[in-house]
This record gives structure tokens, C-alpha cells and sequence, in this order.
């Protein structure tokens, strides 16, 4: 049995020009390429476990065992690699999150990242991280840039086989630092998925998709030549404009609270006052904080000061979801 049992470890990652929208649900296709910086200090670790004796599969998340629709998507994801594979077993899975999950940190795109890694290596399955990277994003969109370390850019494709991420700069080419400021702990109400489908039906959708070249084009040379202003000032844009196909999608989306908007308008302050420091938010009120690594206490503390801030999460560029040596984690 000893070769039906692999772990991995998969790092989240901040979108810094963001996915939001499908043209094919299905493939999980996406509507515009994306690209961002994947979180080493965030980790999710996952072990899988092929075990011919098992009925059917088993999904436990930091201690919990769950069910429903959770269990049947990793059940999905996992037949994908079942088929490659020409394998029929059942599996246990066994994941930990260091991080909230569901709160708009992408916690999908960690899992499913470690996920793919542990189960295609108990399988027996030998890919490249391109394939790795094509076979997490039918798990999660996000997820097939966390295959990736550094700073990654998805490519849309024009098919299943040829939309995968990809590494433009590596997790030493630029010492940010993201600190996310978390205001709500809890599950967002309407999850990244439901949202994707959503999109279309915002008036400002194909605008915004129009655009993304442009955005794209922007984001990469502010990496490559570490400009922080050109980020800054693109990856705010950016984030405000999915934003505002959530608010204007049918049914509307709202995840900021009234101290996500606090944050964002303090950050602005704080950058016009001299300091190097930008925003981002992905689909729920926490708020991402960019800045290079010189800045990172005072940002902090300044942070700190915000009415409603529970608390500060930091995180460095980290490297791409790998495999990990076995242990052996008994669920009670």
C-alpha cells in the first residue's frame, strides 16, 4: 500500500490581476489570464491515501470530517487523476490549513494545489508541473497558479490542454510582502465558484475582460523591473474593477465591510504620503496589503490602529507545491 500514499504541501497565492468569470465552467476556462504572487508563510498540507478496502472517499479538513458538496468536488477532482491513472480506488484525505479558510485568502487554491500534487503521486502518475498545473485548475481556477512559486501568470488558453500558469519571476526576484488584514474570520457567504458563474451577467463584464491585456501587460513589467508604483497603481485598479462586476452582477455581491473600505482608503492615504504600499482583495472583506519588505512594520502598525482589524497575517513570496515526506495522522 506504501505506494498509494503520497503528501504535498501547496502555498495559497494573492491574485494580483484577478480571475473572476468562466467561458467554460465545466474545464474551468477562464474568462481573462491572471497573474500573481504565491504566499510561502500560508501553507496547506495534504495527505492522500489510495486504499483498495475503502468504499467510498473520505475528506478530512483540519480535524473535521466533511461531507456534501465539499467532499463531492474533491471526489471529482480526484476521478480526474483515477482516470489517468486507470485506478479505482477509494481515497482518505487528510488536509491542514495554517490560514482561514474561506475567507477570501485562497484556500481552495492551496488545497487543490497539494491535493493534485499527493494524489497524482499516489497514483503513480509522473507529470510536470504544466500538466500539474492544467489538472489542479479543474479543482480550482487559482489553484493552477499555486502549482507555482514567485510570481505566476496564468494563461487563459484557448482549451483545457493549453490554459496552465506558469512562473514569470521567482519567490527571490522581489521582496514584498503581503499582509492580510483580517476583519471576519468566518466563511464568505457566497463562495469564489457560485461567483464565477455570476460574472456574465454584470453589464461591465466584457469591458473589463477587453481590458485585460492591457492590465496583464502592466502588472508583468512592474514585476520584472520592480516598480512598485506601476504595481501599485494597476493592482488596485484591478481589484476595484472585479469588484465592481460583483456589485453589479445579478444577484448583486457585496463582501466589503465597512472597515474593508477603512483599510483601503488608509492605504491610499498612507501611499500619497510617501510610503510604498498597495491593496488588493479577492472574494471576501480581508484585505491584502502589498509593500516591499522595508515597510512591512510600519505598515503593520499602522494597520494595527484600524477599528475592526482582528488581526495581521504576513507572508513572503513562497515556491511551488511539492511533495512531502509521509507521516501518518490519525483521525479520532
Amino acid at each position: 500500500m506504501s505506494s498509494h500514499i503520497a503528501s504535498a504541501i501547496g502555498h495559497p497565492n494573492i491574485a494580483l490581476i484577478k480571475y473572476w468569470g468562466n467561458r467554460d465552467h465545466n474545464l474551468r476556462l477562464p474568462s481573462n489570464g491572471s497573474l500573481s504572487m504565491t504566499l510561502g508563510d500560508l501553507e496547506t498540507v495534504t495527505q492522500v491515501t489510495f486504499d483498495p478496502s475503502m468504499t467510498e472517499d473520505r475528506l478530512y479538513l483540519n480535524e473535521n470530517a466533511i461531507s456534501g458538496p465539499s467532499l463531492d468536488r474533491v471526489s471529482l477532482h480526484l476521478d480526474v487523476i483515477r482516470t489517468m491513472a486507470k485506478l479505482s480506488f477509494k481515497a482518505e484525505i487528510i488536509s491542514h490549513s495554517n490560514f482561514p479558510v474561506g475567507a477570501g485568502i485562497a484556500s481552495s487554491a492551496s488545497g487543490f494545489a497539494a491535493l493534485t500534487v499527493a494524489a497524482a503521486a499516489a497514483a503513480g502518475l509522473e507529470l510536470n508541473p504544466s500538466q500539474l498545473s492544467r489538472i489542479a485548475r479543474l479543482g480550482s481556477g487559482s489553484a493552477c497558479r499555486s502549482i507555482f512559486g514567485g510570481y505566476v501568470e496564468w494563461k487563459a488558453g484557448t482549451n483545457d490542454h493549453n490554459s496552465f500558469a506558469e512562473t514569470i519571476a521567482d519567490q527571490d526576484h522581489w521582496d514584498l510582502v503581503d499582509i492580510i488584514v483580517i476583519v471576519e474570520e468566518g466563511h464568505k457567504s457566497v463562495g469564489s465558484t457560485s461567483g464565477h458563474k455570476l460574472a456574465e451577467s454584470s453589464p461591465l463584464q466584457d469591458a473589463r475582460i477587453h481590458d485585460t491585456e492591457r492590465r496583464l501587460s502592466i502588472c508583468r513589467q512592474a514585476i520584472l523591473q520592480r516598480d512598485f508604483l506601476s504595481l501599485a497603481s494597476i493592482v488596485e485598479e484591478d481589484s476595484n474593477m472585479m469588484h465592481a462586476i460583483m456589485m453589479t452582477s445579478r444577484p448583486q455581491l457585496l463582501y466589503w465591510r465597512p472597515e474593508t473600505v477603512a483599510i483601503m482608503k488608509s492605504i491610499q492615504e498612507w501611499r500619497h504620503a510617501g510610503m510604498q504600499v498597495c491593496f488588493t482583495i479577492d472574494a471576501g472583506p480581508n484585505v491584502h496589503c502589498l509593500c516591499p519588505s522595508r515597510y512591512k512594520d510600519q505598515v503593520g502598525d499602522l494597520l494595527k490602529q484600524i477599528p475592526g482589524v482582528i488581526r495581521l497575517i504576513h507572508s513572503v513570496p513562497g515556491g511551488a507545491a511539492h511533495l512531502l515526506p509521509i507521516k501518518s495522522p490519525s483521525i479520532d
